[in-house]
């Protein structure tokens, strides 16, 4: 079983984390993928196949593989992002939060007072944090959950600045295709375009101006590597499908030869 609260210990400790990053839906595949070595897995419930039982039983598997579970939750559904934690995932993903107002709206969910509104109930992520006391999991949990704010659009980069500043926001997440759908109006998604590279690093910098953490998912190792030469900490990479799609294609690439 992982280690509580590690994953923002190590993040606020300044380390950078590579992440498996799970929309599949099966949380043996998450387990194993866990097994392997990462440290964090987020199981993606914004456009991945993950209801409320699995993610239920992906928390826990991740947590029981040794690591850190996070879920991506749907577009502003501040309740699944309350159920997940009170479940057991330490760390929350965002999608579009694009004015202060959604980052506000993110925290209260997400952080009990006096930083948010998160209501009494974890009943799933106690035991599995190793947690017998109510005051014991209240003191820790607000620095030891993490909020991750999705950037991804014109008006998010016009207010990073004011995103990344609201209390309770722990870090900017950027997720790179989106952010490139928006900036070329939709017509492209290249996210080496210069414009998409220009926002990328404007994002980077608002985080570490906050003092907060800079993220964004990747699609692969080596666009991985390359971001985190460029200062980001956490690093998605590539997904559950894609690694199972590449594991069988390998195979039967030798097959044929």
């Amino acid at each position: 079983m992982g280690e509580a609260f590690s994953l923002a210990r190590r993040l606020r400790d300044g380390e950078t984390v590579f992440s498996a990053w799970c929309p599949g839906g099966s949380p043996l595949v998450a387990e194993t993928i866990a097994r392997e070595g990462f440290s964090s897995v987020v199981l993606d419930s914004q456009h991945g196949l993950w209801d409320m039982a699995g993610l239920i039983t992906g928390i826990n598997a991740v947590h029981h593989a040794g690591a850190t579970p996070g879920v991506r939750i749907p577009l502003y559904d501040y309740a699944m992002c309350s159920r997940a934690l009170d479940c057991g995932a330490e760390a929350i993903v965002a999608p579009m939060i694009n004015t202060e107002a959604d980052a506000r709206a993110l925290a209260a969910a997400a952080k009990y007072p006096p930083i948010g509104e998160r209501s009494w109930g974890p009943l799933r992520a106690m035991p599995l944090q190793r947690r017998t006391v109510n005051t014991e999991y209240l003191r820790e949990a607000n620095e030891g959950t993490l909020t991750l704010a999705m950037i991804e659009t014109r008006t998010a980069l016009t207010n990073v600045d004011a995103i990344a500043a609201t209390p309770g926001i722990d870090a900017l997440f950027i997720g790179p295709y989106d952010l490139s759908t928006a900036l070329s109006g939709g017509k492209a998604q290249d996210i080496d375009a210069p414009e998409v590279v220009d926002a990328i690093d404007r994002i980077r910098e608002a985080a570490v101006k906050a003092g907060k953490i800079p993220a964004i998912y990747c699609r692969d190792p080596a666009r991985a590597l390359a971001m985190a030469k460029r200062g980001f900490k956490f690093l998605p990479v590539a997904s559950d499908l894609g690694i199972v799609r590449d594991g069988a294609a390998a195979i039967l690439k030798a097959l044929k030869q």
